[in-house]
Parts: C-alpha cells; structure tokens; sequence
C-alpha cells in the first residue's frame, strides 16, 4: 500500500489564487449590470418625462380645440336661427316684389290714360279760360303756356304733371269765391288806360280810372266793356280799397249782370 504525499506549498498557493480569481470574477459582473440598469432606468425616466410632456401639450391641445369647437357649434346654432330669419325675411321680400311689379305694371296702364286725361283736363281749362271774364288775362295765359309746355317734357314725371294740373284747377276754382283788385291797362276809346280792376267772383268785373273818373263794368253777354253812371264811382272806389284790405268790409251798392237765360 502506497500512501500519498501532502500537497507542496506551492502547489496550495496556486488552488488559492485560482480560487480568489473564480471569486472576483462574478463581482465585476454584477457591478457592470447594475450600471448598465442604473442607465437603462435614467433613460426610462427621461423618456417617461418627455412622454408625460407631449401628453400634457396633446392634452392642452385638445382642450383649446374642444372648447374653439363648442364655440363653433354655438356659432353654427345661432347662424342657423339667423339663416331662419332671413329666409322668411327674404319670403316676405320676394312678395313684395311681385306686389310692387304688379303695381308698377297697373301704373303703367294708369298713366297710358292719365296722359290724355290731363291733356284733355288742359284744353278744357284753355276753353273755360278763353270763355270767361277777362281778369288777370296775361297771368292766366302764361299758367296755360305752362301747363302745355309741362305736358310735352320727358324729365317730369305724371305725377308731377297731374298736380300741376290740379292746381291750375284749383286756382281757377278760388277765384269764383273771391274778390280782387289789381291795376292794369285797358284801351278806352282807342287809347291804352291805367286803370284798377275790380273782380268779385266771377259774377263781376268792373274797372275805374286813376283819377275815379271813369267806371266801367264788364257786359259777358255782349262780350264788352260799358260804361257806368257816376252814381258807382264811390261805391266801386270803396270796394277797391276793401279789395286790398284797407278798409273793413261793408254793405256797397254795385252793378251786378242779371243772370243769362238758360238755352
């Protein structure tokens, strides 16, 4: 039987640097992981933050726009009230439109007789005047004139014309509940006179001299002047002054024409 010898020193110095190198080894290694999760953690957590960050801003993002969106459908709600109104506002136009046309095409019936109308209104007019008794004959001759160049112009409207009309009527009208004293001349025995005219209505026209010397009265039968007796030259004389209102009113006692026999 052999027995085995005991293991030199040097042989047991190197199991014990072979065994503190199989112990270091595993250290190193641990350490090296825990940095390289130490690192893998940080960037975790920055990515974290920027994440919590673009989530904060989408989020933010989002608000603003839902609330410019309700903003928006109030808008909407509110134009749609609007449109609405104006629809029927437009409704209502459009009826009075068509209302308005067919005025405007009745007018135009209208005034195609209108104008013969005021044209027939201005020659009766002329007739009556020619007819009546010679007051203010040179006034009522340019009203006339007038009418008759105003029936002729383009840039006058019918409505303008037909007033005009009306009031050469009504002028005419006025003077049959009027009395009037106005100067003019007058030929007496084939000289031209300065003389007052005195017209009371339509029913009496009388003249008188300056000097009152003269009177005449206005014969519409005979279609001439004729002369007064001077009993009516005070009486015309004072109706002259109540004419233009220097004195009151007063009972006088004048020439009247009878009334003409009916045919």
């Amino acid at each position: 039987m052999r027995i085995r010898s005991k293991p030199t020193k040097r042989r047991l110095s190197l199991i014990l640097w072979c065994g503190w190198s199989t112990l270091s080894l595993p250290c190193s290694a641990q350490a090296a992981d825990l940095e390289q999760v130490t690192g893998t953690n940080n960037a975790a957590n920055e990515a974290a933050k920027a994440s919590q960050q673009r989530i904060d801003s989408v989020a933010e993002l989002t608000d603003k726009l839902l609330s410019e969106y309700r903003m928006v459908i109030k808008e909407i709600d509110g134009l749609r009230v609007y449109n609405r109104q104006l629809k029927k506002q437009i409704a209502s136009q459009m009826s009075e439109m068509e209302s308005l046309r067919d005025s405007i095409d009745g007018v135009t019936v209208i005034e195609r007789q209108v104008v013969p109308l005021m044209l027939r209104m201005v020659d009766g007019l002329r007739q009556f005047v020619e007819l009546d008794v010679p007051f203010l004959e040179q006034e009522r001759q340019e009203r006339l004139e007038n009418l008759e160049s105003l029936m002729d112009r383009a840039d006058v409207s019918v409505a303008e014309k037909f007033r005009k009309v009306l009031e050469a009527y009504q002028i005419e009208n006025e003077y049959g509940r009027t009395i009037e004293a106005y100067s003019g001349t007058l030929n007496l025995d084939g000289n031209p006179r300065e003389v007052d005219f005195l017209r009371i209505g339509r029913v009496s026209l009388m003249y008188q001299t300056e000097n009152a010397k003269r009177s005449g009265l206005w014969d519409q039968t005979e279609q001439q002047w004729v002369s007064l007796p001077d009993q009516y030259r005070t009486p015309i004389k004072e109706s002259l002054r109540i004419a233009r209102k220097e004195v009151a009113p007063n009972l006088l006692k004048l020439p009247i024409p009878g009334p003409e026999a009916a045919e």
